[in-house]
């Protein structure tokens, strides 16, 4: 493995904070414990879908750590619905929880829920998406989808080649993070005149619906060369269509993530590459500012807004897997 993947993971090295203004303690106006010098208590988890294997391991990784630190914790899922979500952040005030780790739903429908945790002195982290308001959680950390976004579309243009028609899957609409990756895509193929995009749908995040949708997109474009993905679950059912229709040598697929079974395809040759998001590290950091924010009313980070560098994975360097979401450092 080369020396820069090494450095990018080891130890957080990788991270960058965006410049937002505002403290990493935030400007809530609750009341509640936190900076009592205390530790221990509920820290409760919700995070969008345990069924996909990257908000699985943002899951895992939280409540181990939380755990290591000497905190109960419990994981709930939202499944992207603002209204669970809400009931969920409900659940954890009325649990007394010290503290909630959460993956929002819904960059706009989910700053109602946090400003009920806030206002009930909890101190919320936000973890892999981000809410369009600042100073309410106590920091929000993220991966950087616009540096992913692009390292994966430069090596899909080198397997791809630079002409002919492609197709994008796009995320959840509701998740700043599917817009962000988009444009972090077209910033790179645009530099590509004869490449052209005949279609681009909405698969959100799910392996069935990239399937479907890509079924759809070949009837359609028999003759595209190739599909970009804005995460690894939309490009495996993409990768499932087009073994389907005996098209899979010749359209090249790219995905995003960097989850387990996106390894073992490109592996296998199916899938030509991989972007990992850090989530095993931003997801135990996390919990690590929501532990220094308990003890001592500040996360110990000078932003609210954190951001960490994203791995470009190919059969280069896919065997230096070692768990979900990791490359050996």
């Amino acid at each position: 493995m080369n020396r820069k993947l090494a450095m990018v993971l080891a130890a957080g090295v990788g991270i960058s904070l965006a410049l937002t203004g505002c403290s990493a303690g935030g400007s809530g106006s609750g009341s509640g414990s936190s900076g009592s010098g205390k530790k221990g208590g509920l820290i409760s988890i919700i995070v969008n879908d345990p069924s996909n294997p990257y908000w699985q391991t943002e899951g895992k990784v939280a409540s181990a750590e939380a755990k290591s630190l000497g905190y109960k914790s419990n994981v709930s899922a939202s499944k992207g619905d603002t209204n669970t979500e809400s009931n969920l952040i409900d659940t954890a005030i009325t649990n007394k929880s010290v503290a909630i780790i959460l993956d929002p739903a819904n960059a706009s429908g989910s700053i109602g829920a946090v400003k009920k945790a806030d206002a009930a002195g909890i101190p919320v982290i936000l973890v892999n998406a981000e809410i369009n308001q600042t100073g309410l959680a106590k920091a929000q950390l993220v991966s950087n989808n616009a540096q992913g976004a692009a390292i994966g579309a430069q090596q899909w243009v080198k397997d791809v080649g630079d002409s002919g028609n492609y197709a994008e899957l796009f995320g959840a609409p509701s998740d700043n993070n599917a817009q962000t990756r988009s444009n972090g895509y077209k910033t790179v193929l645009s530099q590509y005149p004869n490449l052209k995009e005949v279609a681009k749908q909405v698969a959100n995040w799910d392996r069935t619906q990239g399937h479907d949708k890509t079924q759809s997109i070949l009837q359609a474009n028999p003759d595209i060369k190739g599909i970009i993905a804005g995460n690894d679950e939309m490009a495996l059912g993409a990768i499932a269509a087009l073994k389907e229709s005996g098209k899979l040598d010749q359209v090249k697929v790219g995905g995003f993530d960097g989850s387990p079974d996106a390894a073992d395809a490109i592996k296998a040759g199916e899938l030509q590459y991989t972007v990992l998001q850090p989530v095993a590290t931003f997801a135990k950091k996390a919990v690590q500012e929501a532990d220094s924010y308990i003890r001592t009313g500040k996360t110990g980070v000078s932003q609210e807004k954190q951001s960490f560098d994203c791995i470009l994975v190919t059969k280069d360097n896919v065997d230096d897997f070692t768990a979900p979401f990791t490359l050996k450092q």
